[in-house]
Protein backbone atom coordinates (compact mmCIF):
# COMPACT_ATOMS: atom_id res chain seq x y z
CA UNK A 1 0.00 0.00 0.00
CA UNK A 2 1.56 3.28 -1.11
CA UNK A 3 1.10 6.35 1.10
CA UNK A 4 1.79 9.68 -0.58
CA UNK A 5 1.88 12.79 1.61
CA UNK A 6 1.85 16.45 0.60
CA UNK A 7 4.87 18.47 1.74
CA UNK A 8 5.14 22.25 1.45
CA UNK A 9 8.39 22.73 3.40
CA UNK A 10 11.65 20.92 4.03
CA UNK A 11 10.46 20.14 7.57
CA UNK A 12 7.26 18.60 6.18
CA UNK A 13 9.31 16.36 3.90
CA UNK A 14 11.60 15.18 6.69
CA UNK A 15 8.68 14.41 9.01
CA UNK A 16 6.78 12.68 6.20
CA UNK A 17 9.69 10.34 5.54
CA UNK A 18 10.39 9.68 9.21
CA UNK A 19 6.81 8.80 10.15
CA UNK A 20 5.66 6.58 7.34
CA UNK A 21 5.21 8.25 3.94
CA UNK A 22 6.34 6.21 0.95
CA UNK A 23 6.37 9.21 -1.38
CA UNK A 24 6.11 12.98 -1.16
CA UNK A 25 4.12 15.34 -3.37
CA UNK A 26 6.04 18.61 -3.11
CA UNK A 27 4.00 21.75 -3.69
CA UNK A 28 3.48 25.31 -2.64
CA UNK A 29 0.09 27.06 -2.43
CA UNK A 30 -1.68 24.20 -0.68
CA UNK A 31 -4.85 26.27 -0.22
CA UNK A 32 -4.97 26.75 -4.00
CA UNK A 33 -4.71 23.05 -4.71
CA UNK A 34 -0.95 23.08 -5.21
CA UNK A 35 1.44 25.15 -7.32
CA UNK A 36 5.03 24.70 -8.48
CA UNK A 37 7.45 25.13 -5.55
CA UNK A 38 10.66 27.14 -5.72
CA UNK A 39 13.81 25.58 -7.11
CA UNK A 40 15.55 26.16 -3.77
CA UNK A 41 12.87 24.18 -1.94
CA UNK A 42 13.02 21.40 -4.52
CA UNK A 43 16.79 21.09 -4.22
CA UNK A 44 16.73 21.19 -0.42
CA UNK A 45 14.06 18.50 -0.15
CA UNK A 46 15.90 16.25 -2.60
CA UNK A 47 19.02 16.58 -0.45
CA UNK A 48 17.24 15.92 2.86
CA UNK A 49 15.06 12.87 2.10
CA UNK A 50 15.62 9.53 0.42
CA UNK A 51 12.03 8.53 -0.44
CA UNK A 52 10.64 9.42 -3.89
CA UNK A 53 9.55 13.03 -4.43
CA UNK A 54 7.06 14.18 -7.08
CA UNK A 55 7.08 17.89 -7.82
CA UNK A 56 3.98 19.82 -8.84
CA UNK A 57 4.08 21.51 -12.25
CA UNK A 58 1.28 24.08 -12.12
CA UNK A 59 2.02 27.73 -12.96
CA UNK A 60 -1.28 29.18 -11.70
CA UNK A 61 -4.49 28.19 -9.93
CA UNK A 62 -7.00 29.77 -12.32
CA UNK A 63 -7.75 26.53 -14.17
CA UNK A 64 -6.09 23.52 -15.75
CA UNK A 65 -6.23 25.17 -19.19
CA UNK A 66 -2.94 26.71 -20.26
CA UNK A 67 -1.87 29.02 -23.07
CA UNK A 68 1.44 29.03 -24.98
CA UNK A 69 3.19 31.17 -22.37
CA UNK A 70 2.00 28.89 -19.56
CA UNK A 71 3.26 25.86 -21.47
CA UNK A 72 6.70 27.45 -21.87
CA UNK A 73 6.78 28.20 -18.14
CA UNK A 74 5.90 24.58 -17.36
CA UNK A 75 8.58 23.30 -19.70
CA UNK A 76 11.19 25.58 -18.15
CA UNK A 77 10.23 24.34 -14.67
CA UNK A 78 10.46 20.73 -15.83
CA UNK A 79 13.93 21.32 -17.27
CA UNK A 80 15.12 22.83 -13.97
CA UNK A 81 13.63 19.96 -11.96
CA UNK A 82 15.09 17.39 -14.33
CA UNK A 83 18.53 18.94 -13.82
CA UNK A 84 18.26 18.39 -10.05
CA UNK A 85 17.94 14.65 -10.67
CA UNK A 86 16.12 11.88 -8.83
CA UNK A 87 12.68 13.50 -9.01
CA UNK A 88 9.31 12.85 -10.62
CA UNK A 89 6.47 15.16 -11.64
CA UNK A 90 2.81 15.92 -10.99
CA UNK A 91 0.93 17.68 -13.78
CA UNK A 92 -2.30 17.88 -15.76
CA UNK A 93 -3.58 19.87 -18.71
CA UNK A 94 -7.06 20.15 -20.22
CA UNK A 95 -8.88 21.70 -23.17
CA UNK A 96 -11.89 24.00 -22.88
CA UNK A 97 -14.17 21.09 -23.86
CA UNK A 98 -13.21 19.07 -20.80
CA UNK A 99 -10.87 16.65 -22.54
CA UNK A 100 -7.18 16.04 -21.90
CA UNK A 101 -5.05 18.36 -24.05
CA UNK A 102 -3.09 15.47 -25.50
CA UNK A 103 -0.94 17.54 -27.83
CA UNK A 104 0.27 19.79 -25.00
CA UNK A 105 0.57 16.86 -22.61
CA UNK A 106 2.82 15.17 -25.16
CA UNK A 107 5.08 18.21 -25.22
CA UNK A 108 5.38 18.22 -21.43
CA UNK A 109 6.15 14.49 -21.35
CA UNK A 110 8.79 14.93 -24.04
CA UNK A 111 10.39 17.70 -21.97
CA UNK A 112 10.28 15.41 -18.92
CA UNK A 113 12.42 12.95 -20.89
CA UNK A 114 11.40 9.75 -19.11
CA UNK A 115 10.62 11.17 -15.66
CA UNK A 116 7.64 9.42 -14.06
CA UNK A 117 4.44 11.47 -13.85
CA UNK A 118 1.26 11.65 -11.81
CA UNK A 119 -1.67 13.18 -13.71
CA UNK A 120 -3.26 15.29 -10.98
CA UNK A 121 -6.84 16.22 -10.12
CA UNK A 122 -7.39 17.96 -13.42
CA UNK A 123 -8.67 14.43 -14.05
CA UNK A 124 -11.67 15.24 -11.85
CA UNK A 125 -12.71 18.00 -14.25
CA UNK A 126 -12.67 15.97 -17.47
CA UNK A 127 -15.94 15.35 -19.28
CA UNK A 128 -15.47 11.56 -19.42
CA UNK A 129 -13.08 9.97 -16.92
CA UNK A 130 -13.19 6.58 -18.57
CA UNK A 131 -12.13 7.97 -21.96
CA UNK A 132 -9.48 10.09 -20.25
CA UNK A 133 -8.16 6.99 -18.49
CA UNK A 134 -7.81 5.17 -21.81
CA UNK A 135 -5.83 8.08 -23.21
CA UNK A 136 -3.53 8.49 -20.22
CA UNK A 137 -2.87 4.75 -19.99
CA UNK A 138 -1.19 4.93 -23.40
CA UNK A 139 1.72 6.86 -21.89
CA UNK A 140 4.14 4.67 -19.90
CA UNK A 141 5.57 7.76 -18.16
CA UNK A 142 2.21 8.38 -16.47
CA UNK A 143 2.19 5.93 -13.58
CA UNK A 144 -0.56 7.44 -11.40
CA UNK A 145 -3.83 9.34 -11.69
CA UNK A 146 -4.75 11.35 -8.60
CA UNK A 147 -8.52 11.46 -8.29
CA UNK A 148 -11.45 11.93 -5.96
CA UNK A 149 -13.75 10.14 -8.40
CA UNK A 150 -15.06 13.40 -9.91
CA UNK A 151 -16.55 14.41 -6.57
CA UNK A 152 -15.45 16.98 -4.00
CA UNK A 153 -13.92 14.28 -1.81
CA UNK A 154 -12.69 10.75 -2.44
CA UNK A 155 -15.17 9.21 0.05
CA UNK A 156 -17.99 10.85 -1.92
CA UNK A 157 -16.52 9.49 -5.14
CA UNK A 158 -15.84 5.98 -3.88
CA UNK A 159 -18.05 4.21 -6.45
CA UNK A 160 -16.31 5.91 -9.36
CA UNK A 161 -12.90 5.29 -7.79
CA UNK A 162 -13.74 1.60 -7.43
CA UNK A 163 -14.71 1.43 -11.11
CA UNK A 164 -11.51 3.19 -12.19
CA UNK A 165 -9.41 0.97 -9.93
CA UNK A 166 -10.98 -2.11 -11.50
CA UNK A 167 -10.10 -0.88 -14.99
CA UNK A 168 -6.47 -0.25 -14.07
CA UNK A 169 -5.94 -3.51 -12.20
CA UNK A 170 -4.04 -5.09 -15.10
CA UNK A 171 -2.43 -1.92 -16.47
CA UNK A 172 0.80 -0.08 -15.68
CA UNK A 173 -1.14 3.02 -14.60
CA UNK A 174 -2.56 3.19 -11.06
CA UNK A 175 -5.31 5.09 -9.29
CA UNK A 176 -4.08 7.32 -6.45
CA UNK A 177 -7.10 8.20 -4.32
CA UNK A 178 -7.03 11.57 -2.60
CA UNK A 179 -8.97 14.54 -1.23
CA UNK A 180 -10.95 14.39 1.98
CA UNK A 181 -9.67 11.04 3.21
CA UNK A 182 -9.77 10.67 6.98
CA UNK A 183 -8.03 8.44 9.46
CA UNK A 184 -11.38 7.26 10.83
CA UNK A 185 -12.85 6.26 7.48
CA UNK A 186 -9.72 5.01 5.73
CA UNK A 187 -10.09 1.27 6.28
CA UNK A 188 -13.66 1.17 4.96
CA UNK A 189 -12.71 3.39 2.01
CA UNK A 190 -9.94 1.00 1.00
CA UNK A 191 -12.26 -1.99 1.44
CA UNK A 192 -14.96 -0.32 -0.67
CA UNK A 193 -12.67 0.78 -3.51
CA UNK A 194 -9.83 -1.73 -3.60
CA UNK A 195 -7.24 1.01 -4.07
CA UNK A 196 -3.63 0.35 -3.18
CA UNK A 197 -2.44 3.98 -3.30
CA UNK A 198 -3.70 6.85 -1.15
CA UNK A 199 -2.80 10.53 -0.98
CA UNK A 200 -3.02 12.59 2.23
CA UNK A 201 -2.79 16.32 2.87
CA UNK A 202 -4.80 18.12 5.54
CA UNK A 203 -5.80 14.99 7.47
CA UNK A 204 -2.20 14.36 8.59
CA UNK A 205 -1.58 17.97 9.64
CA UNK A 206 -2.02 19.57 13.03
CA UNK A 207 -5.76 20.09 13.73
CA UNK A 208 -6.46 18.96 10.15
CA UNK A 209 -5.44 22.44 9.02
CA UNK A 210 -3.72 22.55 5.60
CA UNK A 211 -1.65 25.56 6.66
CA UNK A 212 -0.18 23.83 9.72
CA UNK A 213 2.75 21.39 9.87
CA UNK A 214 2.45 17.63 9.47
CA UNK A 215 1.48 15.96 12.75
CA UNK A 216 3.71 12.90 13.26
CA UNK A 217 1.09 11.09 15.33
CA UNK A 218 -1.62 11.54 12.71
CA UNK A 219 0.73 10.33 9.99
CA UNK A 220 1.77 7.33 12.05
CA UNK A 221 -1.89 6.47 12.61
CA UNK A 222 -2.48 6.36 8.85
CA UNK A 223 0.63 4.24 8.32
CA UNK A 224 -0.53 1.75 10.95
CA UNK A 225 -3.93 1.43 9.31
CA UNK A 226 -2.28 0.69 5.97
CA UNK A 227 0.14 -1.86 7.45
CA UNK A 228 -1.57 -3.33 10.52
Amino acid sequence: MLLEVIATTVSDAIIAERYGADRIELITGISEGGLTPSLGLIEEVREKVTIPVRVMIRPHARSFIYDAADLETMQRDIRHIRSVGGLSLVLGILRHDGTVAEDLLGQLLETADGMEVTFHRAFDEVEDQFEALKLLARYPQITDILTSGARHTAPEGRERIAALEHLTSEQSISILAGSGLSIEGLSKFISDTGVSRVHFGSAVREEGNPLKPIDPMRLQAVRMLLNP
